[in-house]
């Protein structure tokens, strides 16, 4: 039986069924061989024989021939891995030994379906091997044993039971024997390529045919033949689930799924035809049959026989496991078209090794089958638990569900395949039940469905044999009648190992896509240069050479340039073959005037407004928090430095911004003369010398303690990079942002503020950010339009493009060029080895190239260029000379990220531009980040003369200052760094962003550069028919182009200099250089051609804003300025008042389809960019997490990337502390919505806020004034203070409190003059004045700092400090009875007190001794009587001392006491009994004195003791309001200095101090609103009293209230001989009550050895007794005289004690009463009224 193949048809069919016919017979026991010719001839179809009919590949599934391995001789070695000698024949171990291989023999791999991850050494004759074609093998077998020894195995039969194959299957060597054996450099023996059975091309022919497609009727489907009711229910739900997905699903593949699955699950795989069954060629095909996919499976039969006992005698060594080595073959890119990309299923991947660059492994699906590794939290938060998750197989069948149905221009996403594996998760929990037997038929089944795109490949000992096959066939190419599979899916089988896959990506589109995708930006760019500096491009750009006609391009151009004889194309009007002299053309044209629209007005809008307080309201959370992070009290000023990416034109931009608000002016920190030529250094890149600059601002900070700094970090997103892992990449350096923002010194510094602002800030929301949640700022996203007119501008942004593709018949302002995407995947087949941007590029500029030749040139080039290119390039050239252009036109953007390539760009088209005659027409320009604008002369005048500026030294330096100039711009760089493009920019070509851009962030902020303001009535115009659209950012009303910035407040320099009412008639702030309707008379142009406004009605609103935010500030920042919208809308960014604003159209983005498709969410498979990964640089933190849709809001998404986000290991954020830092702050808005303009003016009203903070509203009124009466002077050596010094002054009983002007006048020797009561009339409210504090003040609960927070808190813990409570009982002689008063003392304060022997008795309170000489020690006790202002009242002293040690008690209510000893841990706190809980301030104060007075005789008796003299201790006290907020000795009140000075006490004022109350409008003595309790209606005084017993309203409010203002109102009635009559005053005995400024009242103490005035001449016009004690008699009444008609009033707590009183005084004896001169206070009865009884003397 010869070898020779040549003109014999099928001979080797036919020697292996003759051979398998033999060695059958035998084996066989019994019954007849198979006929050859039946083996033979069995097949119908030549392309399918081998798979449908060869036992070597029959499936696992299938049921393998019988075969009986006969038993082991006695006594021999059974081990798996060893000969029946015992020796040892894995690769593993015998890999470094000398093997001897007898000539003619070759060393080649076994497999054992025992131990499939070993090869067993076996030496088999090379004559019965195949060559590297898979032909001429001899049938049979010769081999040896390398363990044993033994020689001449002649079948295989036998050589495998001598190697302990233990095989359940007829032993085969196609089957088993599987690799060449190769020694390696080292010598090492080790697995070669496979031995290659089948021949060469036989797998690729087989497996990539197009499977057979079989239709079902719908008549079918209804009859009992599709036997639905044998599908298992479970797997017929977890088919439903599949349906959910949004998959197309047809009908033939859900019968036959079912169908075969029913099959599958009850009876196996369906069986081979017989062999002797020969099937008609007539025979109809049954229509539910599906044909099983041709993919090859290596078939090993996993049957095992159960390992013998071993042998006594013999060694056992124990299995070495090793990992399977797959080697890359050689040219495989070359040869195949492809760079295969192997995605990481489930399993272990092979070791490569040779040309492994031809071969990518990637890991992109692989975090979708580790839904094992979730944790229970995740699994909750799912709504899943353990039991719903997925078996392998099950995901399998997924996976290839999913790459089934991929469209041909799609790539497999991650995040599309985790929500498809969750949703089976929470639909079918646990899925179908699927055993690794039924997998591969169930496997091929999902496949048949793709048509050829997905294969599956099915192996049972690894995945390294499955790829390692793929490879090869591959590799020997070409492949070009043949159809490749998109996707391969490699499937192992195994009973032992489990079910394992991968999947083998070959589509040329997908695997570029995919490969090109796992590159960072970064690298990518790295590869492009390298592609360009090496050479590899020369094949694409020769390409290029030639026109799409075929003609030599350059030849073409210089043609042309030598036609037209230097006449140039005339520009910005007539057509373009309107051609006139090079020359001429050089000067402007006639008529030209400046632009209307170039005048913009810098503005603040009520959006930007709200955005800056709410950065405001945060600040305010921190300094509020308690923490001590942030002490707003201590600045005084305000300071900043903005931080921007590497981009000179961005830094151009952000200074003209910085000019433009005047904020500098503002702030106070530059001049107005100065604020323009300084504002650049205020801004900083973050380059190479960033670090110069933040040594200097950083030595600001340090000199400056109190000015509070900001650094704002604006475009925080652009680079993230760890110092540590930062480098310079692509030009830039990397890392820097980490070194200034995140170093200690910033961290550190209590008076900086850091503000990170970003369009895109999902890279700063991770799991591990700096940036607390709480202080993020979002624009807002909601809007009111009701009143906008339609002319008004609204934001457009990335949302707003989206949803325009549903706008119907309107042209689509998203666009994807599908001609151009044609193009380019014709070019990617042809050049596999480039990257495709360089593919993109090059096409890119041929067609810019052929555009502007086909409009001036060759007009056969028309129908070779895209539409979207040609529209573009007319549109460019032809817009200037449209009517009323005024020869402006639009500019073009096209974004290149590599600065190659956009050199390469613009050099070719402006070479092309210049030959065509086209150089006038339009410029092209470079916009590289690290590059000044560079713009030809003749284009710099046409843009002066536009501006009308004068000046010769202007030249633009930012995007903006290009507008309405002609141009293409081609932007390169690694990101968009924020740069600010010009109303005119009309098109965005971003066909050069395709799968590499597969973020969120990346995607995004390419189609940022896009958005902008529009006019409302574009946008409304076709939504009419469809529901409102939902906008990234507020639609604020704008008149700007980009709306970046808006409306300007009034400028602090105005205000300093008292001229704004002025300069706000004339429309100009101070800060302005140039007038806006009037041409500058001067040289220089206005600055950057943008002239500031201010109106005078938004400008005082805003001022207003500004100066009530200390009152005013909460978390509530939705609250915008309340200026009509008319007043934004009428003005207008052009210089005629009389011009409507020009309509303003949405920009029109190109795309490459891939960004298109993400953007669009054109198609229902495929997820929007919301929900891919949010940054490169960030990675998800869980395999499975709920699907993000863009109905989420700002803080919803910040919620949710971190919870489920994690920053890689070179972000900055990856060993970030983890606790935020309380002063950094984020503001995240839309590209382009004005987020400059916001934070600027968060700037200005912090500034404001605190000089609010540094301000306080103190009483500005006049004090009386004092007559020079005092005869007595101190001696100047007289110890002060000295009591007998003080002894000789006389009493004053005139407070000079100017609250006190309405009170009634004290009677006394030596009064004031009188004034008249016009003169002492003063208004209701009284009169304030703001003042700035000293570092001397005293602060309320608000205050904090590090110097004073252990004055008045009680630490870092939150419990309250420890403290005791003690009782302090004594006998008042005023009240006559004993009075206990409570202390709260804290445990440091215990030292001021003197306790009992046993130390829980309060015997006195310590009292220094006038000796005592300490002046960092205050000797006197300081006591405040304060109620309902435990926040706002001023106890916190520690300043006001200047740090002086001192004693100081707080003295409260007893209600009150939980609340002050909250607020001031620190303090001793005296808590007044409970009846005084309804009393006024004059209580309190009466306690203080009782308290202050017997204190002293305890301490005098105490010392005295010691041998301290009694005078020598010291007697003073300090009685201080809760107001004074610098420095006051005492508060005064009439009633208490009388009863003080009475009583014997001596009462000091210190004249000429300055002494500043502030203005407290919450808690104190306020004034109650009287009304009555049942019907709510105005009451005058006089109804504040009424009979007893009467019908009248009762009144609302206390009766000591009503009664005293009824006194103020009424005392005309009561006292009427005593108005204006100072020399007959109305006596008062033991009290002080204000009878109104008419009345003059004499005091008089009842109390005994008290110090009266004397009255012996004194005739009394009214007597006034109110509410006296037993110490009033009549005795001391008849001591008095009064008029005759003088008036009495004596006042009680009730009618009993009111007449007891009148008896036991004899008042009848003297006084004439009347019943009907009885009256009560309008009170009921239960709020305890006050009785009064008047009279007149007789």
């Amino acid at each position: 039986m010869g070898n020779s193949y040549a003109g014999q048809l099928k001979s080797t069919r036919f020697e292996e069924a003759l051979h398998n016919s033999i060695e059958a017979s035998l084996r066989s026991s019994g019954g007849d061989p198979q006929p050859v010719f039946t083996q033979l001839y069995l097949d119908h179809s030549s392309n399918d024989l081998e798979e449908l009919e060869d036992d070597d590949d029959s499936d696992s599934s299938s049921p393998p021939l019988p075969y009986l391995q006969a038993p082991a001789p006695d006594g021999c070695c059974t081990l798996d891995g060893f000969c029946q000698a015992g020796k040892d024949l894995r690769l593993v171990s015998v890999a470094t030994e000398s093997i001897e291989v007898p000539a003619g023999f070759e060393l080649v791999g076994a497999k054992s379906p025992s131990i499939p991850e070993h090869i067993l050494v076996c030496a088999v004759d090379r004559r019965f091997l195949p060559d590297e074609n898979g032909k001429n093998a001899l049938l049979g077998f010769s081999g040896n044993c390398v363990g044993c020894g033994e020689k001449g195995f002649r079948y295989f039969t036998e050589f495998s039971n001598h190697i302990n194959l233990k095989l359940s299957t007829q032993p085969k060597k196609q089957k088993h024997l599987k690799y060449y054996l190769v020694k390696n450099p080292q010598g090492a023996l080790c697995k070669g390529s496979l031995i290659c059975w089948k021949g060469k091309n036989s797998v690729w022919s087989l497996s990539f045919s197009n499977p057979y497609v079989f239709t079902l009727q719908c008549a079918d489907l209804l009859s009992g033949d599709v036997l639905l009711h044998h599908v298992c229910p479970k797997f017929l739900s977890f088919l439903f689930v599949f349906f959910c997905f949004g998959f197309y699903f047809d009908i033939v593949l859900c019968v036959c799924f079912s169908y075969l699955v029913s099959s599958a699950i009850h009876s196996g795989p369906p069986k081979k035809r017989h062999r002797s069954w020969h099937p008609s060629a007539l025979l109809p095909v049954p229509p539910t049959a599906v044909p099983v996919p041709a993919i090859r499976p290596i078939v090993c039969s996993p049957g095992l026989s159960s390992p013998q006992p071993p042998v006594a005698g013999l060694i056992q060594p124990q299995p070495v496991t090793t990992g399977e080595t797959v080697i890359i073959p050689n040219n495989l890119l070359s040869s195949s078209g492809v760079r295969p990309v192997i995605l990481i299923g489930h399993g272990t991947l092979p070791y490569f090794y040779g040309n492994v660059g031809d071969v990518v492994v990637s890991p992109l699906l692989v975090s979708c089958y580790k839904s094992s590794q979730l944790t229970e939290k995740t699994l909750e938060t799912l709504g899943l638990n353990s039991s719903q998750l997925l078996s392998v197989e099950t995901m399998i069948l997924l996976t290839l569900q999913y790459l089934a149905r991929l469209g041909s221009e799609q790539i497999p996403l991650r995040e599309e395949l985790e929500q498809i594996v969750l949703k089976a998760m929470l639909c079918c929990p646990g899925g179908p039940t699927i055993s690794p037997s039924q997998l591969p038929w169930l496997a091929r089944l999902e496949a048949s469905v793709s048509r050829g795109s997905v294969q599956v490949m099915v192996t049972h000992n690894s995945l390294g044999e499955g790829i390692s096959e793929s490879l090869h066939s591959l590799s020997e190419g070409p492949h070009h009648k043949q159809c490749l599979p998109t996707y391969v899916v490699i499937i192992c089988a195994s009973k032992i190992s489990g079910s394992e896959f991968c999947v083998l990506v070959l589509g040329k589109y997908q695997a570029r896509a995919l490969a090109e995708g796992m590159l960072t930006t970064n690298e990518f760019l790295k590869e492009i240069s390298y592609e360009l500096i090496t050479g590899k491009v020369s094949i694409l750009a020769s390409h290029f050479k030639t026109t799409s006609l075929g003609d030599n391009l350059d030849k073409q151009l210089v043609r042309y340039q030598r036609r037209r004889k230097g006449q140039v194309i005339q520009p910005f009007q007539g057509d373009v073959t309107d051609h006139i002299n090079s020359q001429e053309s050089a000067t402007s044209p006639r008529g030209w005037e400046p632009s209307e629209f170039l005048g913009r007005v810098f503005q603040i809008y009520p959006t930007q407004l709200s955005v800056a307080r709410s950065l405001l309201s945060q600040v305010c959370s921190i300094a509020d928090s308690g923490t001590q992070n942030l002490d707003l009290g201590r600045f005084c000023k305000v300071d900043f430095l903005v931080l921007v990416p590497p981009s000179h034109i961005l830094v151009h931009q952000t200074a003209q911004r910085i000019r433009q608000s005047g904020v500098l002016v503002d702030l106070g920190i530059e001049d107005i003369s100065s604020a323009h030529q300084k504002s650049d250094k205020y801004v900083v890149r973050l380059d190479g010398d960033v670090h110069t600059k933040m040594e200097a601002f950083m030595r600001k900070v340090k000199q400056n303690p109190y000015t509070l700094f900001v650094l704002i970090h604006d475009n925080s997103h652009v680079d993230l990079t760890s110092a540590l892992s930062g480098s310079v990449c692509h030009g830039e350096l990397q890392g820097l942002a980490d070194r200034v923002v995140n170093c200690q010194e910033v961290l550190d510094a209590l008076n900086l503020l850091v503000l990170q602002v970003s369009c895109f800030p999902y890279t700063l929301q991770t799991h591990q950010s700096r940036i607390s949640i709480c202080n993020e700022v979002h624009w807002p996203s909601n809007e009111k339009t009701a009143e906008q007119s339609p002319s008004e501008l609204i934001y457009f942004g990335l949302r707003d493009y989206t949803s325009s593709l549903q706008w119907g018949v309107f042209s689509p302002i998203l666009r994807c060029d599908d001609a151009f995407e044609k193009m380019v995947h014709t070019l990617l087949e042809s050049h596999p080895h480039l990257h495709s941007m360089v593919i993109r590029s090059y096409l890119l500029i041929q067609q810019y190239t052929e555009a502007m030749m086909a409009l001036t040139s060759s007009p056969s080039l028309r129908d070779h260029i895209t539409p979207e290119t040609l529209a573009m390039v007319e549109d460019l050239i032809n817009a200037p000379s449209r009517e009323g252009s005024q020869g402006q036109g639009h500019m073009l953007l096209v974004r290149v990220p590599s600065l190659q390539l956009a050199m390469l760009a613009r050099e070719r088209l402006e070479d092309v531009r210049d030959k065509l005659g086209l150089q006038l027409c339009f410029a092209v320009l470079l916009g590289s980040p690290a590059s000044e604008l560079s713009l030809s002369r003749n284009f710099i005048s046409r843009l002066r003369v536009w501006r009308g500026c004068e000046s010769e030294d202007w030249v633009p330096h930012t995007y903006e200052d290009l507008e309405g100039l002609p141009c293409i711009v081609i932007l390169t760089g690694k990101d968009p760094l924020g740069e600010t493009f010009p109303r005119s920019l009309k098109y965005s070509d971003l066909r050069l962003i395709d799968s590499s851009y597969l973020t969120r962030t990346a995607l995004e902020q390419e189609v940022g550069l896009a958005c902008t303001y529009v006019s409302r009535d574009v946008v409304q115009e076709p939504q009419r028919a469809m529901a409102p659209l939902e906008s990234d950012g507020d639609k604020a009303t704008t008149s700007l182009n980009d709306g970046d910035e808006l409306e300007r407040p009034q400028s602090n320099g105005s205000a300093t200099t008292k001229t704004s009412g002025s300069l706000a008639e004339n429309g100009v702030s101070s800060s302005d250089i140039a007038d806006l309707f009037q041409k500058p008379s001067t040289s220089t142009c206005p600055p950057d051609g943008v002239v500031m406004l201010d109106m005078g009605t938004v400008t005082q609103g805003f001022k207003q804003e500004c100066d009530s935010l200390g009152g005013q500030l909460s978390s509530n920042s939705s609250k915008a300025s309340k200026t009509p919208p008319s007043l934004y809308s009428s003005q207008s960014t052009q210089y005629s008042r009389d011009s409507q604003p020009a309509r303003v159209s949405p920009r029109t983005v190109i795309m490459s389809r891939a960004a298109y498709s993400l953007l669009a969410g054109e198609s229902g498979s495929q997820l929007s960019s919301f929900s891919l990964l949010p940054h490169a640089d960030v990675a998800w933190s869980s395999p499975l997490r709920p699907l993000i849709t863009h109905h989420l809001q700002e803080v919803e998404q910040s919620m949710y990337y971190r919870q489920w986000t994690i920053a890689r290991q070179h972000h900055a954020d990856y060993e970030a502390p983890p606790v935020p830092h309380p002063r950094r702050l984020l503001l995240s808005g839309p590209p382009q919505v004005g987020k400059t303009g916001a934070y600027l003016q968060f700037l200005r009203i912090l500034f404001r806020m605190l000089i609010r903070l540094l301000e306080v509203d103190v009483y500005d009124e006049e004090e009386e004034e004092e007559e020079e009466t005092s005869e007595v002077t101190t001696p100047v050596n007289t110890q002060w203070p000295d009591v007998e010094e003080i002894r000789k002054m006389p009493f004053d009983p005139y407070p000079r409190d100017p609250k006190f002007k309405k009170a009634s006048p004290v009677y006394s020797d030596k009064m004031p003059k009188y004034k008249q009561l016009e003169e002492i009339q003063t208004p209701a409210k009284r009169k304030t004045k703001s003042i700035c504090l000293s570092r001397f003040a005293a602060h309320n609960a608000f205050h904090h700092c590090e110097q004073c927070h252990h004055y008045c808190e009680s630490g870092p813990a939150t419990q309250l400090p420890e403290c005791t409570f003690h009782a302090f009982t004594f006998c008042s002689s005023m009240l006559g009875e004993e009075v206990q008063l409570h202390f709260v003392i804290p445990k440091a304060k215990e030292q001021h007190f003197v306790f009992s022997q046993q130390g829980n008795h309060l015997e006195s309170m310590r009292l220094p001794l006038v000796s005592t000489k300490d002046p960092d020690v205050l000797k006197s006790p300081i006591f405040t009587p304060t109620t309902g202002r435990q926040e706002h009242g001023l106890f916190n002293i520690f300043h006001a001392m200047d740090g002086a040690a001192h004693l100081h008690i707080l003295v409260v209510k007893q209600l009150e006491m939980p609340l002050y000893r909250k607020y001031w841990p620190n303090h001793i706190l005296l808590v007044l009994p409970a009846m005084f809980n309804n009393a006024g301030v004059g209580a309190a104060r009466f306690m203080i004195k009782e308290l202050s007075y017997h204190n002293l005789e305890l301490e005098r008796n105490r010392l005295e003791e010691q041998g301290v003299k009694r005078q020598d201790v010291w007697p003073f006290i300090v009685m201080m309001d809760d107001s004074c907020v610098l420095w006051n000795t005492h508060s005064e009140e009439v009633d208490f200095n009388l009863r003080v000075n009475s009583s014997g006490l001596l009462l000091c004022r210190f004249n000429y101090f300055n002494m500043m109350k502030k203005h407290i409008p919450v808690g104190g003595n306020k004034d109650f609103l009287v009304k009555p309790k049942l019907v709510p209606t105005s009451v005058s005084p006089s109804q504040y009293v009424c009979a007893p017993d009467s019908e009248q309203m009762l009144l609302d409010a206390p009766a000591q209230f009503l009664f005293e203002r009824f006194l103020q109102s009424c005392s005309h009635r009561l006292f009427p001989m005593a108005i204006q009559n100072r020399d007959n005053p109305v006596l008062s005995i033991d009290s002080y009550l204000n009878v109104g400024p008419e009345i003059t009242v004499c005091y008089i103490s009842s109390r005994p050895h008290s110090t009266n005035l004397n009255h012996q001449d004194l005739v009394f016009s009214g007597l006034l007794l109110y509410l006296c004690d037993s110490f009033v008699v009549s005795g001391l009444l008849k001591k008095f005289r009064f008029l005759k008609g003088a008036t009495l009033c004596v006042i009680c707590q009730d009618r009993s004690s009111l007449r007891q009183t009148i008896v036991r005084l004899e008042l009848e004896d003297q006084w004439q009463f009347r019943l009907r001169d009885e009256f009560q206070t309008a009170n009921c009865s239960e709020d305890r009224p006050l009785y009064f009884l008047t009279g007149r003397h007789v």
